[in-house]
């Protein structure tokens, strides 16, 4: 017998950056500018690309049902 979920409750909690990191340093980490401490732009590809399959895979399986 199949099971239905009909309410789903996600919770999700952020921290915030230290208060040792610089509102400047804050403001340039998310430019893709890897000297400001922000991610290269092929890290973000490879990570993009993970999601993606990660994705896709899911999509598969709900098809296989």
């Amino acid at each position: 017998m199949p099971v239905e979920i009909k309410e789903l409750h996600i919770r999700v909690t952020v921290n915030a950056p230290s208060p040792s990191q610089s509102a400047g340093t804050r403001a340039d980490a998310g430019n893709g500018n890897p000297a400001a401490g922000g991610d290269s732009g092929a890290n973000r590809e490879a990570m993009v690309s993970e999601c993606v399959e990660q994705v896709l895979n899911v999509l598969q399986n709900k098809l296989e049902r």
